[in-house]
């Protein structure tokens, strides 16, 4: 029952740090591990950042939501496609 408990809670978890860590970078913003004085070209994460991952995230999505709304089955294995037979034990169940 705990390892059950410990696996529902992970995730959840793991997505608050994940958040929690996203809020500290948008707040402080990042440090600068070599200590330069500036930084030439420097992109702020939030509107360029957020943007692209958005971005990319609902060109996945649509991607998905195309194959799982037009061609269900295009992934699917050829023997799922063979209609079942009641009477015929399969080939591949072969007593021990």
């Amino acid at each position: 029952m705990r390892f059950y408990a410990l696996h529902f809670t992970l995730p959840f978890i793991v997505l608050g740090i994940i958040l929690g860590h996203l809020v500290a970078l948008h707040t402080s913003g990042s440090s600068d591990p070599l200590s330069l004085a500036f930084t030439p070209g420097k992109i702020t994460f939030h509107p360029y950042f957020t943007l692209k991952d958005t971005f990319i995230f609902f060109v996945v999505f649509a991607f998905f939501a195309n194959l799982v709304c037009f061609a269900p089955n295009l992934l699917g294995h050829s023997d799922n496609f063979i209609p079942a037979n009641p009477l015929v034990t399969p080939a591949h169940i072969v007593p021990e």
